[in-house]
């Protein structure tokens, strides 16, 4: 295997974030907010986002007023980007059907799909106002048929972003709060006398935000474990270095360590693409961030065949994957490890960050391995059920029950199956059994 590193990052031990002080201070955030609720939540609002109030939900005059400043393009941006990301969830909710079976005579099992009761959607808005996210989980969990949802997202120079406002209360948030940071989530998860506790937690966020819901995580559920944003493009000579140039630093703006990386079977288009790269950062609005994430996070690999590239993005398994090939069908069946694919040059990972229909919040970190985004799903619990109809059922299951009971020594568990047997089986059924 001729795997060629033009271009690599930092090295991974030189990366690391400081983990340890992130995750001391959320510690201590979560406590205090669990032990003063609102007042400490008022205290870490003003002193991270400069803003007090005596309640941070809003009212229903503060969400029309909101609105109102939202332009009429951009109202109808939204209402398109939340019609595609609706139809493609009311498909996904459609495929999710409860089911019953009658597996042997009078024994039936089945499930159902039930929505989770309560939901706490958190929509960054630090360096960019995040409004996709709220469609991505506020709508989603609509969709779901969540009873109770809560969206919270920080200020904006002072002020409840209007758009995400507007974006929230269009895709059906029932509460809607300017909070952010670990304030949060924590308010929403712990609860405070204001604000009732949620049983569920989703949305991206900062390291800060991560370690939380990390935190909470079992005290309430969390859609993933998330980090930076990362991207990687297939390539090959079917396309050229300016595509996959603006691929990658459309996705290395996120912030300072969003991972970008280049794999491709053409040496010719790496080092094309490297040269697009240089000469886009001279005029990118956003060159500080993208360059900073190039620069420690960038790679550029280059691969002998196809198959060597399947494997390398298998191992990478990266949150978002940009294929342009001449065999892009054949990625969509192989490839097993990733977040989301982006099949071909027409389309491109803004289109999944908002408005396509896909949702946005992936696995990162190699989570794709085990498992994929925030969907629809992650909204449900699917339970089971059983009901005996017969009294022959409820003997012979009973019997076959007792039996492999009393082959752990579980003998509470094996009197449980024995009594049905008593009660509804044969005298011939239930003997035999005691008797085997």
């Amino acid at each position: 295997m001729a795997v060629i590193y033009l271009k690599t990052g930092t090295p991974e031990a030189q990366r690391a974030e400081d983990s340890t002080r992130v995750r001391e201070m959320v510690e201590r955030t979560l406590a205090d907010i669990e032990a003063r609720g609102d007042a400490a939540v008022g205290e870490l609002s003003a002193r991270f986002d400069g803003l007090s109030r005596p309640s941070f939900r809003l009212t229903d005059s503060e969400i029309h007023a909101a609105i109102s400043q939202v332009s009429a393009q951009e109202m109808a941006d939204i209402r398109y980007a939340q019609e595609q990301i609706r139809r493609f969830a009311e498909v996904q909710r459609a495929a999710l059907t409860d089911v019953e079976v009658e597996t042997i005579p009078g024994v039936i099992l089945g499930h159902r799909n039930i929505p989770v009761q309560s939901v706490g959607c958190y929509v960054p808005g630090g360096k960019f106002p995040m409004v996709a996210s709220a469609h991505m989980s506020v709508l989603t969990a609509s969709v779901a048929g969540v009873p109770r949802i809560v969206a919270s997202a920080p200020p904006h120079k002072g002020e409840p972003h209007p758009a995400i406002v507007a974006a929230m209360h269009l895709a059906g948030a029932h509460e809607i709060y300017v909070l952010g940071g670990i304030q949060a989530v924590g308010a929403m998860a712990l609860g405070t006398a204001t604000i009732s506790p949620v049983d569920m937690l989703v949305g991206p966020g900062n390291a800060y935000v991560a370690e939380a819901k990390r935190q909470l995580f079992g005290r309430v559920g969390i859609d993933l474990f998330a980090g930076p944003t990362e991207t990687l493009v297939i390539a090959d000579e079917t396309v050229d270095g300016e595509m996959c140039a603006t691929d990658l630093l459309g996705q290395a703006e996120h912030g300072y360590n969003s991972p970008a990386i280049l794999l491709t079977t053409s040496h010719r288009l790496a080092q094309a693409t490297m040269a697009e790269i240089e000469r886009l950062l001279t005029i990118l609005p956003t060159a500080e961030t993208a360059a900073a994430s190039w620069r420690d996070y960038g790679e550029v690999i280059v691969c002998d065949s196809h198959l060597e590239m399947l494997q390398v993005a298998n191992d990478i398994a990266s949150e978002h994957v940009q294929v342009m090939t001449d065999r892009d069908d054949w990625y969509l069946e192989n490839m097993q490890s990733y977040g989301a694919l982006f099949l071909g040059p027409r389309t491109n990972v803004a289109n999944g960050d908002k408005v396509i229909g896909t949702n946005h919040t992936l696995p990162t970190r190699r989570a794709g391995r085990y498992t994929g985004g925030l969907w629809v799903g992650k909204f449900l619990k699917t339970h089971s059920y059983q009901r005996i109809m017969t009294d022959e059922a409820a003997a012979e299951v009973g019997a076959y029950c007792s039996r492999l009971c009393m082959l752990e020594g579980f003998v509470g568990h094996a009197e449980q199956a024995n009594l049905r047997v008593r009660r509804y089986g044969h005298r011939e059924i239930a003997y035999g059994a005691a008797a085997e």
